[in-house]
């Protein structure tokens, strides 16, 4: 089997498992000329299934892309799975938040997004025993049910707290008509009370966006918000200090991810690197589309990693649990 014939049984995996389709859906597959093979693996899987499927192509010219074409929206109308196959553009974040809005405004619609996702995560973090990883999955929401509050630790200075109360955590390894989930898939996430998370947290991994960190990023935060940065990387810090200050809301602490996928790899690419097991990341920025809650609605969205996380529930009724230890699930 070449190359191509792997990527192609990876996609035809993922779409089976993933999105559940059948000859009545009504695929739109959004793509560019960096991702043409990825988007043709993708396309000859719902081809097999007898699928009929729209592609629009984004063009080089027209990037980086602020707002959603009108010729993109006109497709829109009808479909049942959307798939957004492109090259990831810091600058086109606003349009990619834009973009998923637009698509959840139909609750009938499973969209799958992979901005930045290359031919070699097809070969390793979308080929990968999906079944296993959504029982773990399983396994490590229940942990969650009824939690209270959230302490992080981790060996290199972690310490925060993080309220959860009434938030609901839910993994991105299948999906229902109104649901969103990226390929490379493999997390369990929720987003945070907003205004409740104080402490520090030392991320040594990788950002969204800017990619590996060669030097730990330090992360002060209180009642939610990012108060400070520190770093022996000023010019991390300087970068960091611009982006987080596109709007009010961008410092503010939006998801908690842990990472879920045994065959994912830190590259410096965020859409494989976060799904990561024995990692998780902090976002700080908009979370309005995820499920159970979430008010930020700030323009951007960004991911901050970090190995080796301890977590210590504190249920409603005061108990305490630690469900994660150095990264491994208990």
């Amino acid at each position: 089997m070449n190359k191509y014939e792997e990527m192609s049984s990876a996609a035809s995996g993922a779409i089976k498992y993933i999105f559940n389709p059948n000859q009545s859906d009504r695929i739109l597959i959004l793509t560019d000329k960096d991702s043409y093979n990825i988007a043709k693996a993708f396309e000859e899987a719902f081809q097999i299934l007898n699928c009929r499927i729209d592609t629009y192509e984004i063009y080089d010219n027209d990037r980086p892309l602020k707002e959603i074409p009108k010729e993109l929206e006109e497709l829109l109308p009808g479909k049942t799975i959307v798939i957004n196959i492109i090259k990831a553009f810091p600058e086109e974040i606003p349009f990619r938040i834009k973009w998923i809005f637009k698509v959840e405004e139909n609750k009938k619609i499973k969209m799958g997004h992979m901005p930045g996702i290359t031919e070699g995560m097809m070969l390793n973090s979308v080929n990968v025993d999906f079944e296993r990883m959504k029982q773990t999955a399983i396994f490590l929401h229940k942990s969650f049910l009824n939690a209270e509050k959230l302490h992080i630790t981790t060996e290199e200075g972690t310490d925060i707290f993080l309220g959860v109360k009434d938030r609901i955590f839910s993994n991105d390894i299948s999906i229902k008509a109104g649901e969103m989930c990226n390929l490379p898939c493999g997390e369990i996430y929720c987003a945070p009370l907003e205004s409740e998370a104080d402490g520090v947290i030392v991320f040594n991994a990788s950002i969204g966006d800017i990619g590996i960190l060669k030097y730990p990023l330090k992360v002060y935060v209180n009642k939610g918000k990012i108060v400070k940065f520190e770093s022996d990387d000023k010019i991390l810090i300087k970068k960091i200090s611009e982006l987080t200050a596109v709007d009010e809301q961008a410092s503010v602490i939006g998801e908690l991810g842990i990472g879920l996928n045994p065959a994912a790899r830190i590259t410096g690419n965020m859409l494989e690197d976060e799904k990561t097991f024995g990692t998780a990341h902090i976002a700080f920025g908009n979370n309005k589309d995820f499920p159970g809650g979430g008010k930020n609605s700030s323009k951007i969205h960004r991911d901050y990693l970090f190995y080796r996380p301890t977590i210590e529930v504190e249920y409603l009724n005061g108990t305490k649990k630690t469900v994660l230890s150095k990264g491994e699930i208990y």
